[in-house]
């Protein structure tokens, strides 16, 4: 029963549809898997065992995922009934749970998913790492000393595991891709207003989070975009409609790209291994007939980026933790943050209207630079590491209590590829191409133009046939 879990979803629901097993086979598998493995690495804090075998009991919706057990972060997603706490000591204090289903999670029990658990998250999202202090850190299966990135870490340390081969993720600034690349799997962030955010949100954070999915294979991540994606009544906007499914991108043949590559953005050098990972990509890629060259759109190099996006992010999570005041109606006590939540939100209730709205104009008017490299000279994919270092060491992100911010830099140093193209909303993928000579995964990450999922996808799978890491299972696991 363990090695059906070492399949992907699409295999997984395969089974279950020719009923070679049953749903509530399937389900008793991967709960027996969070059982087993979890307690070594802390990524399922909220066990939904109960509910899920309930609902493979009964009656499934026909989706394409029939059957298929899952997580979900404990971020933004929200299931009646179930614990809602965003990392945060405050909402875990209050035992707070969700009122309501969100539209997302609405479309993945239509696709047929069964949710066995919920996974950990830093507090708020903030961090690139899963180290929150309500609920201690989650552990690399790579190396259990490691983190696994963040801030969808519980949902790639599950899916690395092989205790379910899907997991919900965001991605605000890379909290998708991030944990991805620590853990070995496919991380794709859709275009913005790929995926909707109703019924609680427009957009987050001037339009930065986008939703969707950690997994272990490319033509999971296609699936499941086709199984959630499109506006919902009231979106304040919406993403192109695909031309096709996007299922049928995997095995199509994208044609010869111009694909550009580079290892450092806004003056931050990756770390060799990083470096290797990316060269090796590019290789691989010419060798698959495309064109490949040193380029970037050197409008990711002003070095007022940083500081811009900054205070759209830190005045964003000033809101989001005042959001919960008010869904609560319980005011925070002292302590209730970390210290780098707190700096991080007192930093955005200093700034201004007008300030926050200057932000967003340069950000918008730097991010029409950015996409005329695709648009005006004709390039089709940048290619970087998708972060600059190996997964880093636990507790790499404690600073000294009179520096709360230092994790806040420590995230820049860790990050210099990722949070762009939030800004410009553009869907980015990382792919475990690479592992370093201590046998941790390096991911490397592609992005394509607005509305160009189909290409990122096309690729991705043309690279997944040519150096399959299907096989790469990490020492912890199912």
């Amino acid at each position: 029963m363990t090695d059906i879990l070492h399949l992907d979803a699409t295999a997984q629901a395969d089974l279950v549809r020719s009923r070679d097993i049953s749903p509530s086979e399937l389900v008793d598998a991967a709960i027996d898997a969070v059982e087993r493995i979890n307690p070594q690495l802390n990524a399922v804090i909220h066990e939904r065992f109960d509910k899920a075998r309930q609902e493979a009991a009964g009656e499934l919706p026909d989706g394409p995922f029939r059957g298929v057990p899952m997580v979900v972060k404990d971020l933004s997603l929200e299931m009646t009934g179930d614990p809602i706490h965003e990392g945060t000591t405050y909402l875990k204090r209050l035992g707070h749970t969700a009122d309501h289903d969100t539209e997302l999670a609405a479309r993945f029990r239509r696709a047929g998913f069964v949710v066995v658990g919920r996974t950990n998250t830093p507090e708020l999202g903030i961090l690139p790492t899963t180290e929150p202090r309500a609920y201690g850190p989650t552990r690399n299966p790579w190396d259990p000393g490691r983190s696994t990135g963040g801030s969808s870490g519980g949902s790639a340390a599950a899916v690395a595991a092989r205790m379910v081969a899907v997991g919900h993720a965001n991605d605000g600034g890379g909290s998708i891709r991030i944990p991805a690349s620590e853990c070995g799997l496919v991380g794709l962030k859709p275009s913005r207003a790929r995926v909707s955010l109703a019924p609680d949100y427009g957009d987050v954070m001037g339009g930065l989070v986008a939703e969707l999915a950690v997994t272990r294979s490319v033509r999971d991540a296609a699936i499941v975009l086709d199984a959630v994606h499109g506006p919902a009544t009231g979106d304040p906007y919406d993403a192109p409609p695909p031309s096709r499914p996007y299922r049928d991108e995997v095995g199509a043949d994208p044609g010869k790209l111009r694909i550009g590559l580079t290892s450092s953005l806004g003056g931050t050098v990756a770390q060799p291994e990083c470096v290797a990972a990316l060269d090796a990509a590019g290789l691989l890629l010419e060798s698959l007939g495309h064109h490949v060259d040193a380029s970037h759109p050197t409008a990711l190099d002003d070095p007022a980026y940083t500081g811009h996006f900054l205070n759209l992010w830190a005045a964003g999570n000033a809101w989001a933790i005042d959001y919960w005041v008010r869904q609560t109606g319980v005011p925070l006590e002292p302590g209730d943050l970390e210290p780098a939540s707190q700096a991080l939100v007192d930093l955005g209730r200093s700034i201004s209207g007008p300030d926050w709205l200057w932000a967003r104009e340069w950000l918008q008017a730097t991010s029409r630079r950015t996409l005329a490299w695709w648009d005006d000279d004709g390039w089709d994919l940048l290619a970087t590491p998708t972060i600059a270092e190996v997964p880093p060491e636990l507790g790499s992100f404690d600073g000294d209590p009179d520096q709360p911010l230092f994790a806040l830099f420590r995230a820049g140093a860790l990050v210099p590829f990722t949070p762009q193209f939030n800004v410009t909303g553009q869907p980015a993928i990382s792919l475990p191409l690479h592992w370093s000579a201590e046998g941790l995964p390096v991911g490397v990450q592609l992005v394509a133009n607005r509305g160009r999922e189909d290409v990122l996808l096309a690729v991705a799978a043309q690279l997944e046939a040519a150096a399959p890491w299907a096989d790469r299972i990490p020492p912890i696991h199912a």
